[in-house]
């Protein structure tokens, strides 16, 4: 089936880690052009690009999500590289994996994960949006997309992961309002989310080392498998296409099995005699 996105150029923001690796392999098996953004692990990055599966037509910057400028330089070196930029994918994001309640979560952990994971988002949106508008749309009526990683982190919420949480929870807002907006630059112009449940990458791996928390994991699905990062890819691809998507805005697509909340107690944390002691009351 055609996506439409051969020879698109397309931003994703990090694609240095599991999930942003597979998001970069399946753009690029499509045809695209990716120009791929990652800090931490930004010489790995550029070793994976350096293949035949890329050739010429992926581009490495490195940026910090957390500096706006390096995004605005980023956005501008690739125009340079590419000429514009059709698909933007704002996938950069941070887990801390320790577990702890809000007030005992340090200002600096909680500004990182919302300066990474929302502000990162909002700074990459900005700049793409920006060289939109110098762009113009494409003559083809193929329309910009946007599509953000979020988490089911950020519709459930995630006990003891507040500051987790709550930079997933913000991006709702951000698709909702820029949906409206990209249309003024690209009256064919569509802004999205993926939002994966526990997804198996590098990040993941550690809790899930753990039986305990696959079981955890795995409570409220009805599909009873994790994510694998390619699963996730697809389905951004899936709502980038201007062929498969062409008119999907403001939509949040849950990959995460039929998730439907998370457990909150184990078994044998619930008093049953004290529950039903009280039902009369």
């Amino acid at each position: 089936m055609d996506t439409g996105l051969k020879e698109k150029v397309v931003l994703i923001t990090g694609a240095s880690g599991g999930i942003g690796r597979a998001i970069a392999d399946e753009f690029a098996a499509e045809g695209a052009y990716v120009a791929l953004l990652g800090h931490r692990k930004f010489a790995e990055l550029k070793a994976r690009t350096a293949t035949k599966t890329y050739a010429d037509r992926a581009l490495c910057v490195h940026a910090d999500m957390k500096r706006a400028e390096d995004l605005d330089a980023a956005v501008q070196r690739i125009v340079e590289r590419f000429g514009r930029i059709d698909v933007c994918v704002a996938n950069a994001g941070i887990w801390p994996p320790e577990d702890k309640p809000l007030h005992q979560l340090s200002e600096v952990r909680i500004r990182e994960v919302v300066d990474v994971n929302l502000l990162g988002a909002v700074w990459t949106a900005r700049a793409f949006l920006a060289a939109l508008q110098e762009s113009g749309p494409r003559a083809d009526q193929d329309g910009a997309s946007i599509v953000f990683t979020g988490s089911t982190a950020g519709q459930f919420g995630e006990r003891n992961h507040a500051d987790y949480s709550l930079s997933k929870a913000g991006l709702y807002g951000l698709v909702r309002t820029l949906k409206n907006e990209i249309v003024a630059l690209d009256p064919y112009g569509r802004v999205n989310m993926v939002e994966p449940g526990w997804t198996v990458t590098e990040m993941a791996r550690p809790a899930l080392e753990d039986p305990s928390k696959i079981e955890h994991a795995l409570g409220t699905m009805p599909v009873r498998q994790l994510a694998r990062a390619k699963d996730i890819a697809r389905s951004i691809v899936f709502l980038s296409s201007p062929t498969l998507a062409r008119h999907l805005s403001g939509q949040i697509l849950t990959a995460a099995g039929g998730m439907e909340g998370r457990t909150l107690w184990k078994d044998g944390e619930i008093d049953v005699a004290a529950v039903r002691s009280r039902v009369d009351e």
